[in-house]
């Protein structure tokens, strides 16, 4: 019959899609351990148990495979920031920026790498980070609703996530401070930058 293949089709689609899941996976840990540069496609090949003409089946390029587990590292931060819609607005950047932490805490060598340029400098990475921010800047400003995302307030906490960026790559790099007292100047840094930007008057 005609349509007989489909179901062989559509198998084989999906083992490729899970092969390619598997790479990407395996991909997050090396680069999590190690910067971009430390990795060979050589060692990527021998850790994922295929051929290097295989992972360049999947990936034509280490800079593709590279960029596959960006783009995946970013969907995986994005979820798990993602906190309960049930939780008051505090509650929710509190647990937010705590997986955030978590994220960047086990991910270090990779996250200072990227953050500091570097293989960050490529057009296709620099574009997943910037929707990655943006992403969380309106998910932040969508769980503040009694805050107006005014212009300035948007760029307020555009810059804020910046101030994230900056000083969890100080925290993980001399581990001077606590996880929770970044965590708390985090969360207080923004709760002090809203009323400003808001033009609200500075309490007494």
């Amino acid at each position: 019959m005609p349509g007989a293949t489909v179901p062989r089709v559509v198998r084989a689609r999906l083992e490729v899609d899970e092969r390619r899941a598997q790479l990407v996976t395996l991909g997050i840990d090396l680069f999590a351990a190690r910067a971009y540069d430390e990795v060979s496609i050589d060692e990527l090949a021998r850790a994922a148990g295929v051929s290097k003409g295989l992972l360049y089946h999947y990936f034509p390029t280490k800079r593709d495979f590279y960029v596959a587990t960006v783009n995946e590292a970013s969907r995986q931060l994005l979820e798990l920031t993602d906190t309960p819609a049930d939780l008051g607005p505090v509650e929710r950047l509190r647990g937010s920026l705590d997986a955030y932490l978590d994220y960047v805490d086990a991910h270090a060598a990779a996250y200072a790498a990227l953050m500091r340029g570097g293989v960050g400098s490529d057009p296709e990475v620099a574009r997943i980070i910037d929707e990655t921010r943006a992403t969380m800047c309106d998910r932040l400003l969508r769980e503040m609703p009694d805050v107006t995302p005014t212009p300035l307030v948007r760029t307020a906490v555009r810059g804020w996530l910046g101030f994230c960026e900056a000083t969890s790559l100080d925290w993980i790099e001399k581990r001077a401070v606590e996880r929770v007292e970044v965590r708390d100047l985090m969360l207080g840094v923004l709760l002090a930058t809203i009323p400003i930007a808001l033009g609200e008057p500075p309490k007494a």
